[in-house]
């Protein structure tokens, strides 16, 4: 399937978008079963683990893979579309870590980010 052409901004926009959708998948798919070995949580065998994470691993591939195409038929490098992602990943993991697995905020999650934002900077200073 050909993708559509599309102005840097709107594929850019949609590519973002989709990555988004996919770290969701992709956090559930990697962190959900810590929540069963906390006390008196069900537990599960591992490989029952396992089917589960990858059937919604699968959904962040159907969802990451158009994304990265889009995003570089826009005109991002691999570079910039990784970093994305990693900037992504901390936005979408650390909600996560807070409210779904209850772990307790510490400003060292802020600075992370503030790092991430100038990994951002770094590979995109060429064209700013």
């Amino acid at each position: 399937m050909n993708l559509p052409e599309l102005s840097r901004p709107l594929g850019t926009l949609i590519a973002v978008a989709m990555l988004v959708a996919s770290n969701l998948f992709m956090t559930f798919a990697w962190y959900w079963h810590l929540r069963l070995q906390k006390p008196g949580a069900s537990s599960w065998p591992l490989v029952a683990i396992i089917v589960v994470s990858w059937l919604i691993a699968l959904m962040e591939y159907m969802i990451a893979v158009p994304a990265n195409r889009i995003g570089a038929a826009a005109g991002l490098n691999v570079a910039q579309l990784k970093i994305i992602q990693e900037v992504i990943t901390v936005c979408v993991f650390v909600p996560f870590m807070l409210l779904f697995m209850g772990e307790k905020w510490r400003w060292d999650y802020l600075w992370a980010f503030l790092c991430m934002v100038g990994a951002v900077y770094f590979v995109n200073r060429a064209k700013l």
